[in-house]
């Protein structure tokens, strides 16, 4: 394959195509099957010519050119993404009961006896960071995160240059459109390799794999992407145009045939015993395995059971990730600090002898409250395991009293607050101790920081330094003076110049308009996380009509219990929240939610529904996601108690159970003329 120089326009062509098919190839065969035809120096032979010709004759480069994976124009910021299909998260089993329990629920959901044996498809859990690829008419059109499932963010530019995902699919008859979902990882030998780098160039070490994949990919620049051996190992499906398959084994057996890489650890198991045998053999290589995982997958094989089974809030009935236990190591621990959060509570923090844990190196673990430390009779100098909590959070596990010296010391909450030095206070009924004062500068700030976070009002920039920096000059004393920063003003601050000012005050500028769940996370109102702001702000669709409401009106919601409700009516009935509340809406004017049904979401309000049979046009996701958008909530089984039941071809069981107890059975047809009439 020597390089030659074509003579006319047309031979000019037809050797970029045949140059851009054979580096197609070669790079599968390198990066996918691991198995390459050519020597490294004939590849780069190839590439050098493709590169020369494209040069030269610049509008006969194709779309799909292997020369633009080696990097494009850098990004100012990412832009977002809806996916087609949201990316659903996974529940997960830690233990064999746990498992043997969601199997026994899965039969329910299908109305099979327990007697029968369940055909589940089983991977590997890859640790890294997913993402949602968008092919069209084979092409590879855009390429997203997982984000908060619904939209994610814009990284085309950089996966393009991940040589084991595919630019166009190995397939002359490819779906017209198609997402596939992967999980892009750093393999441990090339994260260590990384890290060696980063530290010799003076720059921050990555905590682990997962961690380097993600930032990796979430560069600005292209090159930067493009110079990390990231790779793609594909395994889920989110929309297809077309697409005739039966089975998760007969999918993936497709993804590969398309070019992907899918993992070499697989199986169909037939029965729950035989899911237990691999997760098991899988546990033994895991040491040996060169990327890192932190369970098994395991799904229905049938693509029909799996939407049978149905979904629950954002999570699939049909599958579950069965993890690893957590990782653990010995260490010392050096010295007990006392965090102060942004609700006032104090968390006792060991910092710790560095050890490292599952690939990332642990410096501190939390200790999570007095209550912890005197079960477990934690003290300063202590030798301790440690492990990380779900792979990812440090705690401490137990004390190796056996090696005590008797010059270990006791640790006790302090009495004050160790920021403000007001008194604090325990609950009866709970377990955290708070600082009582509402001028503490230690809860202020961790509230600033949650209310710039990424999931909350996003302010680009405002990262903890700066956000210290703030509070500690006087500048920020509540939310509302965030909107009210001069440029002199930060301008001043140590570490700022001229153009990083100016980028802070855009970014604030743009934190005026946010939607409105965004808004409603970033108050910090204790219980309510993303997924609860979310429904809030569905069910409500304004910040007034959220502080109007009642107990009993936030308790419609079928997620939200008695818990999240009190804390909403105890948060807003606080004058002095009310008040840093209305000085913040002078500045931001939070987005209605796009999906309400007019004045409000809840016209299944308090209402349950069993779903039964295959629906003329909906899958048991979208009707189910129609259902939760309406403040209704699905159950698996029928009974008197049931509002109605939706059905379709093939109803079975549930059908009858429900004319046997005169429960309402409802059409696709009148389901929607219910929901959207």
């Amino acid at each position: 394959m020597s390089q030659r120089e074509p003579a006319g326009h047309q031979e000019v062509s037809e050797r970029i195509r045949e140059l851009t098919a054979l580096i197609h190839h070669h790079d599968f065969r390198y990066y996918v099957l691991d198995d390459p035809e050519i020597s490294d120096a004939a590849y780069d032979a190839l590439f050098r010519e493709l590169q020369s010709l494209e040069k030269q004759y610049p509008d006969l480069r194709l779309s799909d050119s292997p020369t633009l994976r080696v990097g494009g124009k850098a990004l100012s910021q990412f832009k977002k993404i809806k996916h087609r299909v949201p990316m659903l998260s996974l529940a997960n089993a830690l233990t064999g009961p746990e498992f043997l329990e969601f199997d026994q629920r899965v039969h329910r959901f299908l109305d099979r006896p327990e007697t029968d044996t369940l055909e589940y498809y089983t991977e590997l859990k890859f640790d890294g960071l997913s993402l949602n690829l968008t092919y069209e008419n084979g092409k590879l059109a855009h390429a997203a995160t997982r984000g908060d499932g619904e939209a994610g963010e814009d990284v085309t530019q950089n996966v393009r240059t991940i040589r084991s995902v595919p630019l166009k699919l190995r397939t002359k008859n490819p779906p017209q459109l198609i997402e596939i979902r992967g999980e892009v990882i750093l393999p441990i030998e090339d994260f260590e390799k990384l890290n060696r780098q980063q530290l010799d160039s003076g720059q921050k070490a990555f905590a682990n794999p997962r961690n380097a994949a993600a930032g990796s990919l979430r560069q600005l620049d292209p090159a930067i992407t493009a110079s990390r051996p990231l790779t793609l190992y594909c395994y889920g499906l989110g929309y297809a145009s077309e697409l005739a398959l039966k089975t998760m084994a007969e999918y993936q057996d497709q993804l590969s045939e398309w070019g992907f890489r899918v993992g070499a650890y697989r199986r169909i198991c037939q029965g729950a015993d035989e899911v237990l045998k691999f997760y098991r053999e899988i546990q033994e290589k895991r040491s040996h395995l060169p990327f890192e995982i932190d369970g098994i997958v395991v799904k229905l094989n049938r693509l029909r059971d799996i939407d049978l089974a149905g979904y629950i809030a954002r999570s699939p009935r049909g599958m579950i990730a069965f993890k690893y236990p957590p990782r653990q190591e010995t260490t010392t621990i050096e010295d007990i600090v006392v965090q102060v959060g942004r609700t006032g509570a104090l968390t006792p923090v060991a910092q710790v002898t560095p050890v490292r844990i599952g690939g990332a190196t642990v410096r501190r673990a939390t200790l999570h409250n007095q209550d912890e430390i005197d079960r477990k009779d934690i003290r300063i100098g202590d030798r301790v395991i440690i492990q990380r909590a779900g792979d990812v959070i440090p705690e401490v596990v137990k004390v190796i009293t056996d090696v005590r010296t008797g010059k270990e010391k006791k640790f006790n909450l302090p009495k004050f607050c160790p920021v403000c030095g007001s008194a604090v206070e325990r609950k009866p009924d709970e377990a955290a101790v708070r600082c009582v004062s509402r001028n503490c500068v230690a809860q202020l700030k961790e509230r600033i920081r949650h209310l710039a976070s990424l999931d909350a009002l996003n302010i680009e920039g405002l990262g903890d330094r700066i956000v210290e920096q703030l509070v500690d000059a006087g500048l920020v004393k509540n939310y509302a003076d965030l909107f009210t920063l001069k440029y002199d003003q930060i301008l001043e601050l140590e570490g700022f110049a001229e153009k990083s000012t100016q980028k802070l005050l855009e970014a604030i500028e743009r934190a005026k308009t946010p939607d409105l769940y965004r808004l409603i996370y970033g108050l910090g109102i204790r219980h309510v996380g993303e997924k609860t702001a979310k429904s809030l702000a569905k069910c409500f669709g304004s910040i007034e009509k959220l502080i109007e409401a009642q107990e009993s009106d936030y308790e419609l919601i079928h997620e939200i219990g008695v818990e999240i409700s009190k804390s909403l009516v105890q948060y807003f009935s606080d004058s002095q929240n009310l008040k840093e509340l209305r000085s913040l809406l002078r500045f931001v004017e939070p987005k209605k939610p796009k999906n309400l049904h007019g004045e409000t979401s809840l016209k299944l309000a308090g209402k349950t529904i069993v779903l039964t049979g295959t629906l003329p046009t909906l899958s048991r996701g979208e009707a189910t996601r129609i259902i939760e958008e309406n403040g209704g909530k699905t159950s698996s089984s029928v009974s008197k108690k049931t509002t109605f039941v939706l059905a379709g071809e093939e109803a079975g069981s549930k059908l009858e159970k429900a004319k046997a107890l005169g429960v309402e059975v409802l059409s696709e047809e009148e389901f929607l003329k219910l929901t959207r009439g």
